[in-house]
């Protein structure tokens, strides 16, 4: 099974995989590229809200991964926009049309992302063979996991960074030039260290998941309007 990890960075995204003989890291800048990789793959983990609600302001499932992380690292996780709001124009009435569904405004933080949300999903909308292969996932849950049920470092640290790399390097050897290449190859304002290891973490799940066999929060999830699974995916 050919498996990859993907999260946004400035660029647009990135992607790797680890692929046994296919390892690989690339940036991919526009929607056809995202396509082309999503086409590309029987697997991704990616770092983006992918099932919607209509009328609830917070999803179950980022409820229960905030419980997951606890403490400090609950706050990267935020609620992303319902989905009327969606394809809300500007922030003025996506924030006027979440108040309406929910008396709650969307925050700023998620409405920064919500071009990236749109574009994931209208690829999964025009493709019925993605919704279950590109599946939602969050690096600081997978790197809990992987650090056994801890994670000691904040990754907008030096130390954390080091620390994640760290857990990556440990079970794939490529990561180590990987992460090296990259950082030559790239500027900051393209691709940060952060987007790097999440993109890691991402790419190394999704490529145990065949062995490990792939959890959700919630266990038992349900499927939004637009037939998208509301769950966050891990191993």
């Amino acid at each position: 099974m050919k498996t990859a990890g993907i999260d946004g960075c400035k660029a647009g995204w990135i992607l790797i995989s680890f692929h046994e003989g296919e390892e690989k890291y690339e940036i991919l800048r526009d929607k056809e590229a995202l396509k082309t990789a999503f086409e590309s793959y029987d697997l991704i983990f990616i770092d983006m809200p992918i099932g919607l609600e209509d009328e609830e302001y917070t999803r179950e499932a980022d409820e229960l991964l905030r419980k997951k992380l606890g403490g400090e690292y609950a706050s990267s996780v935020f609620s992303p926009p319902i989905r009327p709001a969606l394809m809300a124009p500007s922030y003025v009435e996506a924030n006027m049309i979440s108040h309406e569904y929910t008396d709650k405004k969307l925050t700023l933080q998620a409405w920064n992302i919500t071009p990236k949300i749109q574009m994931v999903d209208e690829l999964l909308r025009a493709d019925e063979n993605l919704k279950d292969k590109v599946l939602e996932s969050h690096p600081e849950l997978l790197f809990q996991k992987l650090n056994g049920g801890m994670i000691y470092q904040k990754k907008n640290l030096k130390k954390g960074i080091k620390h994640r790399l760290e857990l990556i390097k440990n079970r794939e050897t490529a990561a180590d030039d990987f992460f090296r290449d990259i950082k030559e190859e790239f500027r900051r304002n393209e691709v940060e260290e952060d987007d790097i290891v999440d993109a890691m973490v991402l790419a190394y799940c999704a490529k145990i998941s065949e062995e490990e066999g792939i959890k959700t929060l919630p266990e038992e999830f349900e499927y939004d309007s637009e037939g998208m699974r509301k769950a966050v995916h891990y191993v």
